[in-house]
């Protein structure tokens, strides 16, 4: 689509609306020619000191609609003008394509990965929940439905902001290998057959870094509030290097965990799962394993590659259930290749029969690399995921779960979301701190993302490690750079 920008330059925001109302739809910044053309937007901006006027003329398939919108400047930072500005073109763009379309995204002309975020803002302001949902319905013309489940999740995020300190962290230990590659994953994530001579050095590495990072944690005053072990599939790693990582997490940061209330390990692909893994995990006080299926359909499993059976799955979760964990998660995903809305419920079905407290409900998202759009692999429409997510929503409150975070990808089939389903005590702290953005998140292992976040202040700042795991075994001077920058975040 054709986008001409007059008196503003406000490329990202439009560009976000754009991709979010009209898939596969690309940006193109060129002088429109109305006669000529039929996808096009004209988009215009103009103020005073007192008021601003967004007028968007959008032409789709040939029939343009014009709207416009006024917002109040006066007595605004400019930092706030930039956001009433910003707001007032995306509203005004969503709603010349409702007027074009017809149209009703479930989640409004949001955009962004935590649309529950502005419900935990107009809480910790001051706001009612009845204030907050209002506001998602009427300014970011958000449907009940969403605006509701947005409810749930931001209150979980605003309660569980109650219990940390300017001090707290949460701790994140990336495992980048898996038996094999998911068709639907773009993840750096080595297949582990592939890559075999690279775990011993990967491992290695990471426990050096982990070290590095305790001894500066420990230094710095902070406090370890919850640990994520994610990959990939960390049970790729044999029951001796697990143990080992472990021990050293546990030794590196010492008191710096005292206050630490959960560990988590996903476990994920029930192929790389046994009792001798689990009972590692166990000792070293994990609180909580995935095991994730993605489905229980045997065809879909080989049609995204899987090399395990539903047979397998069952196996994993009696191992898990032998154990004795707190707390067990198992995902799923709506609308992958060759499910159906039959197949998916027999998934969720099967899924709340093993008494699980954690169900997290993925929709399919289209991720450039991915096989399933390299292949061009045959998927649900969004109306099919629409019944997965219609019949998954009721049958879990029903059983005792309720929503506490959520989050969105971009092309997301239907355009829809991701939710974690806990019943009573059993929601992931971590999942909440880092969807949230409640607190920083100190990132360990290749293509690990450190977040450094102040509430207080909205301030968020990254650093990234080494994205390839042999690019990140021959870099540790970069590792612990990004150390020094966290610590000198703190020391402000």
């Amino acid at each position: 689509m054709k986008l001409e920008f007059r008196g503003h330059n406000e490329r990202y925001t439009v560009e976000q609306s754009l991709l979010n109302l009209f898939p596969g739809e690309l940006p193109v910044y060129e002088t429109v020619r109305p006669a000529l053309e039929e996808n096009w937007a004209i988009v215009s901006w103009r103020e005073d000191e007192t008021r601003g006027r967004a007028c968007v003329e959008l032409c789709w398939q040939g029939e343009a609609v014009p709207f416009s919108m006024g917002v109040p400047l006066g007595g605004l930072t400019p930092y706030e003008r930039e956001g009433r500005r910003r707001y007032a073109i995306g509203a005004a763009f969503f709603q010349a394509y409702q007027l074009r379309t017809g149209g009703q995204p479930p989640w409004g002309m949001l955009t962004g990965v935590r649309p529950d975020k502005l419900v935990t803002e107009a809480l910790t302001a001051g706001k009612t929940p009845g204030e907050a949902r209002e506001m998602l319905e009427e300014q970011y013309f958000v449907t009940p439905r969403r605006a509701a489940l947005a409810l749930e999740t931001g209150t979980a995020a605003f309660e569980a902001a109650k219990s940390l300190g300017p001090r707290d962290i949460a701790v994140y230990i990336g495992i980048p290998f898996c038996p094999t590659r998911c068709a639907y994953c773009s993840f750096v994530s080595q297949s582990v057959e592939k890559s075999f001579s690279l775990v011993d050095p990967y491992v290695d590495a990471l426990t050096a870094e982990i070290e590095a990072g305790g001894r500066m944690v420990q230094e710095t005053g902070l406090n370890v509030r919850a640990m994520y072990m994610g990959g990939g599939t960390p049970t790729t790693l044999t029951a001796s290097q697990l143990d080992r990582v472990l021990a050293v997490f546990e030794t590196a940061f010492g008191p710096a965990l005292d206050r630490c209330e959960e560990i988590t390990v996903e476990a994920g692909r029930p192929d790389t799962i046994t009792a001798e893994k689990l009972s590692v995990l166990k000792a070293h006080g994990v609180h909580r394993v995935s095991v994730n299926p993605q489905t229980m359909e045997e065809e879909v499993l080989r049609a995204i590659g899987r090399r395990h059976s539903p047979g397998d799955i069952e196996a994993a979760m009696e191992l898990a259930a032998k154990c004795g964990f707190p707390h067990v998660n198992m995902d799923l995903i709506a609308g992958l290749p060759e499910d159906t809305p039959e197949g998916f419920r027999r998934s969720l079905d099967r899924c709340l029969e093993f008494g699980t407290d954690n169900v997290t409900v993925h929709t399919l998202a289209l991720k450039k690399g991915s096989r399933i759009l390299l292949e061009g692999l045959s998927i649900p429409g969004p109306e099919a995921v629409g019944e997965m997510l219609d019949y998954a929503e009721p049958v879990l409150r029903r059983a005792g779960y309720a929503p506490y975070y959520l989050y969105r990808q971009k092309y997301m089939s239907g355009s829809f979301e991701n939710i974690g389903w806990t019943r009573p005590g059993g929601a992931c702290l971590y999942n909440i701190y880092i969807m949230s953005e409640l607190c920083s998140i100190l990132s360990f292992g290749a293509g690990g993302s450190t977040k450094m976040a102040d509430p207080a202040r909205r301030l968020i700042q990254r650093r990234f490690n080494p994205k390839y795991p042999k690019e990140y075994t021959e870099r540790l001077e970069k590792t612990l750079s990004n150390q020094a920058d966290f610590a000198a975040f703190y020391a402000r």
